[in-house]
């Protein structure tokens, strides 16, 4: 398995080990572009993989804090009381780059910057680059998607996936 991300036309696509795209999924990436840096809120690009899974278990619209479970469902009364939050629900799959100097250590760590794919409970966004750095997904989608995958996972995000079979 692996996953690919394309900035370009805010899709992820999961591999199987054959080369075949078995799932499809509408995906919002950064508002402010694809960037490595620290503090840039871009997505990162290259090479990573999923350092963990997390939320097993987990109701859909489970809110997350820090990683951890808050014991919140979100709820659209919720969003209207915060409509600026960025929202982090029902599973997280942490990334870790893999291209020392790129996405790995030092100001370009991507897993000390903590991008994830996970939930959101905002279906508008979806399609154009709206978050602060993270891949969102909708909440069926994330959860489908995290059982369908194992920590180690290959995830490559480049700005224009073109070829499904590269």
């Amino acid at each position: 398995m692996q996953i690919r991300v394309s900035i370009s036309r805010q899709e992820l696509c999961l591999f199987a080990d054959d080369g075949a795209c078995i799932r499809r999924y509408r995906i919002s990436t950064a508002a402010k572009g694809a960037g490595e840096r620290s503090g840039s809120n871009c997505t990162p690009r290259g090479q990573h993989v999923i350092r963990a899974r997390i939320g097993a278990g987990l109701p859909l619209g489970a809110v997350f804090r820090a990683r951890r479970p808050t014991g919140e469902t979100c709820t659209p009364e919720q969003q209207a009381v915060f409509p600026g939050r960025d929202w982090i629900t029902t599973r997280i799959l942490w990334l870790s780059g893999c291209e020392r100097g790129f996405n790995r250590l030092g100001a370009v760590d991507s897993m000390r910057r903590y991008i994830y794919i996970h939930g959101t409970p905002d279906r508008a966004a979806l399609g154009t680059p709206a978050s602060h750095g993270c891949i969102r997904m909708a909440d069926e989608d994330v959860a489908e998607l995290f059982e369908l995958v194992a920590a180690g996972t290959p995830v490559l995000i480049e700005e224009g996936l073109d070829d499904e079979s590269r």
